[in-house]
């Protein structure tokens, strides 16, 4: 082979591993940034950036036992509304493409919109936070490191229960963090004919549907 060729070949060569170098930066770089935009829309500054958030739920929240706490631990808004795990958190992230669609369009843009909406939004978190099996409260709350002595009786009684009978966490426990809508829940006991309905006051029909209970 002559010795044009063979420089020839040494430099393709060359070539060869300069572009491989340089994809693999680029590769670096762009994963690098695309994984950086994707934790600065994960932090609770962001999601309160819309006044949407920030001046309906975000408010409600900051009262609730998630926000301040004797232990000092905060849950902040993607701890509870976006899965840690890599698959769950994309599909997340488009689904929130259309929560900009309609911040662009005002769907909930003053606090009548949004509570003429708070129903069918909650409903679809909850429908959410049911089928992945309440994970991002499991991501905390885990059913086998509880310690039923520490817990309140109410508490140590129908935890049991309810993992006996395949419930998750949002079964029982909506409203934890925001104020409920008003629809019907019934926590820890069978329904009755009177069902117990939460109000947006947090106010309760149980003890009305107690009352007729023991009336028949």
């Amino acid at each position: 082979m002559s010795e044009s060729k063979k420089g020839l070949i040494a430099r393709i060569k060359a070539a060869g591993w300069g572009a491989a170098a340089l994809l693999f930066i680029a590769g670096v770089v762009a994963w690098g940034g695309f994984n950086t935009a994707l934790e600065a829309t994960n932090r609770m500054e962001f999601c309160i950036s819309c006044h949407e958030m920030r001046d309906n739920v975000y408010k409600e929240y900051q009262a609730s036992v998630h926000y301040a706490n004797r232990t000092g631990v905060r849950a902040t808004c993607p701890d509870c509304h976006v899965p840690r795990e890599w698959t769950p958190k994309i599909l997340r992230k488009i689904q929130a493409s259309n929560e900009v669609l309609h911040h662009l369009l005002g769907s909930i843009d003053t606090p009548e919109k949004f509570n003429a909406k708070r129903v069918e939004l909650a409903k679809h978190e909850w429908d959410r936070m049911k089928k992945n099996d309440s994970q991002e409260c499991r991501n905390c709350h885990n059913y086998d490191y509880m310690d039923y002595t520490e817990q309140s009786r109410r508490a140590s009684s129908r935890h049991p229960e309810a993992f006996a009978a395949g419930k998750t966490c949002i079964d029982c426990h909506k409203g934890i963090a925001h104020q409920l809508p008003p629809v019907e829940q019934w926590i820890g006991a069978e329904k009755l004919e009177e069902k117990a309905v939460i109000a947006p006051s947090g106010e309760s029909t149980l003890e009305a549907a107690k009352a007729t209970e023991s009336a028949q």
